[in-house]
């Protein structure tokens, strides 16, 4: 009986683990897998210390990547036991994740499975969510202890002068300007966001809560007549407090979302721009006051006709995982 998954089935799960989005696709995990347990960790060097300098956007780009994890073990029939932060002291080591064999798939484990590969952010203009959608029921019964807003179309107004706060104040930052030019635009192995994944100025200026971005040489060819306006919804998530563990469990919420999302054909764009500066921030928090400390917003719509951005380029797995060479973990009886 194979009580524990084998190198390749770590491997397999870490990859798609790792689809998952991150603060400009900087991808700041790495994980170790030994002793039947892995465990994933923040990779400092890739931390973008200006715009993130707290290490909030990187702790929930790693809480995306662990509930990824889950939904992809659950595809494979493994059941997985989490611990979080679980070494004191030690606030780089996130989680423990054990595997049990004991996991019973249905559809929509599956079709979750495929919103893995399926997912990416888009920047460009949205129609808006189908009346029949009902966009409380995508994190399901377990928020991992984050509360879930779906604000009004009439608190666009007030997003978008959070958003034109938040690039007013870093307009003059020369090292903003330098760290998010590194990051976006480029074309390298290490990460980054590709040009053909952003829109033009034209096309962005139609986002008006999006964040603004150089633009690059290269921009994605997209279509300029549906939505002239963009017409999406926008969902908050927000915590009682602002702590490491909150940041973890936020990001494994926002993943729940957004592969519910992917699934149900709609498309999706975190926004993390808004909660960087703590006067858009008390903006966002002003819309729902009940939520707590705002940490993500999510906005959500029909996906523009054409053809979706690219996806952004991924590390390979060997790069970002420790693990013994490739044996089989089968008992013999």
């Amino acid at each position: 009986m194979n009580d524990q998954p084998d190198t390749a089935v770590v491997e397999m799960l870490v990859e798609l683990a790792c689809r998952a989005p991150s603060v400009h696709n900087s991808q700041p995990w790495r994980w170790t897998y030994s002793a039947r347990e892995l465990d994933l960790y923040t990779d400092s060097s890739r931390l973008l210390g200006v715009i993130d300098p707290a290490e909030r956007q990187m702790v929930l780009s790693c809480g995306a990547a662990l509930d990824h994890l889950d939904k992809a073990a659950a595809a494979l029939r493994w059941t997985t036991e989490i611990d979080l932060l679980p070494t004191p002291g030690a606030p780089d080591h996130l989680a423990r994740v054990r595997f049990v064999h004991d996991a019973h798939p249905r559809s929509h484990e599956f079709d979750l499975l495929a919103a893995i590969n399926r997912r990416h952010s888009d920047r460009r203009a949205f129609g808006p969510v189908p009346s029949n959608r009902i966009l409380t029921r995508y994190l399901g019964q377990d928020h991992y202890g984050t509360a879930m807003t779906v604000l009004s179309a009439e608190s666009k107004q007030t997003l978008a002068k959070a958003s034109t706060l938040s690039a007013s104040v870093r307009k003059y930052d020369a090292t903003y300007q330098a760290e998010i030019r590194w990051w976006a635009g480029h074309s390298f192995r290490s990460g980054g966001i590709p040009p053909e994944a952003l829109t033009n100025r034209a096309e962005a200026s139609r986002v008006q809560v999006g964040r603004q971005f150089p633009e690059p040489h290269r921009v994605a060819r997209t279509v300029t007549t549906e939505p002239v306006e963009d017409e999406s919804t926008v969902v908050l998530l927000g915590t009682a407090s602002d702590e490491r563990h909150d940041w973890l469990q936020c990001g494994r919420a926002m993943s729940a979302f957004l592969l519910a999302a992917t699934a149900d054909g709609l498309a999706t764009c975190p926004l993390t721009h808004l909660t960087e500066q703590s006067g858009s921030r008390h903006l966002v928090e002003s819309l729902a006051p009940r939520n707590g400390l705002a940490q993500v917003l999510i906005r959500i719509g029909t996906p523009m006709i054409g053809s979706p951005p690219p996806r952004t380029p991924r590390h390979a797995v060997a790069s970002v995982l420790s693990a013994p060479a490739r044996t089989s973990n089968r008992r013999r009886s």
